[in-house]
């Protein structure tokens, strides 16, 4: 007799139910493409909005969940902070990575509110802690992906915590030495950034992005980069020749009271360590050496993008308003009495922007950066060369008075000139000698008095008579016209020349000679005419035919980069569009190279390459092979 059916079914549905059972708990595997490892190996709450996978692991050992952790924040980081089974490391590392995601999901006011302040110093302080005060140092978790994870943790929290307290600036006053903000007390800042008033604006590098810049130059370390712009002053005069940089390179860190593990994670006292990166290439933390990061291209970028000097150059160049009246000297980072100074003057209707890419490569070579700092001459391209020749000399030597009064300072010893075009021209008269070669130019009124001849003499003489930079004792010229140019004389160069009004000082000092003149001719003589910078450059004009051969220092070393643009024939018959080459080159330059170029060179990777090299060979020359 065969057995209950009900009975049957019963046993049926047993083995079943056991089959699966057993099913459900097999292991099962798949693989993934090498991309998508990469992808998940990287993701963290930053980037993917997802807790990291070893966040996820710390979660899973406590049986918790990300889920949970978003619903009960408090009771899950409480878990997770007093568990025991978690090494600390992996504690806090994985406890900077959920206050983080706490913070992330509340910033999205306007203004940060003290909630998410508070959420973003305990993801600084977790992580803080995590590199500092666990048993291994940093540099023992060298090739730990969880380390790289926490400093990433660090850094975002910082950017945004250091965003947050700039608000709070105008509230405090200028004598303030600590204040109290969501719970925590806030140290005032430790910085050596050399400002000389709190910054208008803090903007994070990592928010910038260029165009028109190959290249962003960035080290790597610890800590958040910034952009710091001072407030712009009310009035451009011409009184004062320098400019100090308006966007500052600016490294933050947080910095957390304690000397134990213990104490850190108890305090509530945090101070912004501000930090220039050209400065400082390290700083101590907890007793240890750690670099610090920078950002070296952003201030530039920045600075560039807000100039203006486009519009501007061309309203120099015809002698509009809003043009520059005077030179400039513009100095790219604070001034560091111990870099070498390096000098570039652009060339003519150009700006500051020609050198774009240049400066940057420069700021951006690391043997480069350590060793020198640039200065721009930002000058009037509509005025005669021998206007802007004496208007620049003395802009630099009040420039280098101002900063090195005793003359004695590294940065004003073994100066160096980079000139392109006009510029170079301009760079080449600074270190040559004039001694009275220049006097032909002046036609001498035939019965002009001794007094009067001595009145001519002296105020002519400073735009004729002149001896090289003793500063200066290396140069290098790109495409210039040393000996001039025929496109000065075509129609189209003709046509801008006529458009252009020359420099109301210019003007005024003109009058006053040609007056001089007439009156030693019995006001019969024609006025005196000047040329402006276009007539200046024609390779007929006297001023460059009386210039051309002046002798260079023989203490200065220089060099010339010539554009060479569709060469056909001979190298001594060719051009680069717009110099000759016969009128670039200069015999006796320590070198020459040529590069198939237009007659914009200077921002060729080539001759980018060559000014490095010419640098470095500086420095050898300069501080000896046994600098630091």
């Amino acid at each position: 007799m065969q057995g209950d059916p009900i009975r049957q079914l019963w046993r049926c549905a047993a083995v079943i139910s056991l089959l699966c059972l057993n099913a459900c708990a097999m292991v099962d595997v798949s693989r993934l493409k090498p991309g998508d490892v990469v992808s998940e190996r990287r993701a963290d709450v930053i980037g993917s909005k997802q807790f990291s996978d070893g966040t996820v692991q710390t979660l899973n050992v406590l049986a918790l969940t990300p889920k949970q952790c978003a619903q009960s924040f408090d009771t899950c980081a409480g878990i997770v902070e007093h568990a025991s089974g978690l090494d600390e490391e992996r504690r806090l590392s994985s406890l900077s990575e959920l206050w983080l995601g706490r913070a992330l999901r509340g910033d999205h006011q306007p203004v940060m509110d003290d909630a998410t302040l508070d959420a973003y110093l305990q993801s600084a302080r977790y992580a803080y802690a995590y590199l500092f005060y666990t048993q291994r140092t940093p540099a023992d978790r060298v090739f730990d992906q969880r380390q790289a994870k926490v400093i990433a943790f660090y850094d975002y929290a910082v950017e945004r915590v250091v965003q947050r307290w700039f608000e709070e600036l105008p509230r405090l006053g200028a004598g303030w030495t600590h204040t109290d903000l969501a719970g925590w007390s806030v140290l005032r800042p430790d910085t050596d950034l050399g400002l000389h008033a709190t910054p208008a604006e803090l903007l994070p590098a990592s928010s910038l992005r260029f165009k028109g810049l190959r290249n962003v130059y960035q080290r790597d370390g610890f800590g958040s980069d910034f952009v710091a712009v001072t407030q712009k002053p009310a009035s451009d005069t011409p009184a004062v020749p320098w400019r100090d940089p308006r966007y500052v390179a600016m490294t933050g860190v947080l910095v957390f009271g304690g000397n134990t593990l213990d104490e850190v994670l108890d305090t509530r006292q945090v101070q912004l360590l501000a930090r220039d990166p050209y400065r400082d290439a390290d700083m101590s933390i907890a007793g240890r050496s750690v670099p610090l990061g920078a950002n070296f291209t952003a201030p530039y970028g920045l600075w560039l993008a807000r100039s203006g000097f486009a519009m501007q150059s061309i309203r120099s160049l015809l002698g509009r308003q809003g043009g520059l009246d005077s030179p400039r000297v513009l100095l790219m980072q604070p001034y560091d009495p111990n870099r070498r100074t390096v000098v570039m003057l652009h060339g003519l209707a150009s700006s500051p922007e020609a050198w774009v890419n240049v400066a940057n490569e420069v700021l951006g070579d690391e043997e480069l950066r350590r060793h020198y700092q640039v200065w721009q001459v930002y000058y009037p391209t509509n005025a005669p060369i021998a206007v802007n020749l004496m208007q620049i000399r003395r802009a630099l030597d009040e420039t280098i008075r101002h900063f090195d009064p005793q003359g004695t300072a590294r940065a004003t010893q073994h100066m160096m000139l980079v000139g392109h075009s006009m510029g170079g021209v301009i760079a080449r008269l600074l270190v040559s000698s004039s001694g009275d070669r220049l006097w032909s130019l002046v036609p001498q009124g035939k019965s002009l008095s001794a007094a009067q001849r001595a009145k001519l003499r002296q105020q002519l003489a400073p735009y004729l008579q002149f001896s090289p930079m003793p500063q200066v004792d290396s140069a290098v010229f790109l495409a210039a016209p040393h000996r001039g140019t025929p496109m000065a004389r075509h129609r189209i160069a003709r046509w801008v020349a006529e458009l252009i009004r020359l420099p109301f000082g210019v003007l005024k000092e003109v009058t006053g000679i040609s007056d001089l003149l007439q009156q030693g001719d019995g006001g019969k003589g024609a006025p005196l005419h000047v040329s402006n910078s276009v007539d200046n450059l024609s390779d007929t004009d006297p001023f460059i035919v009386a210039s051309e051969n002046l002798p260079i220092s023989p203490a200065v070393h220089y060099h010339s980069i010539i554009g060479l643009y569709k060469a056909n024939g001979p190298l001594a018959q060719s051009s680069d569009g717009v110099v000759p080459y016969a009128s670039a080159h200069l015999a006796g330059a320590d070198s020459e190279v040529v590069i198939p170029s237009w007659h914009s060179v200077q921002e060729t990777p080539a001759a980018i390459l060559e000014v490095r090299r010419i640098m470095r060979l500086h420095l050898q020359r300069a501080d000896g092979d046994n600098r630091q």
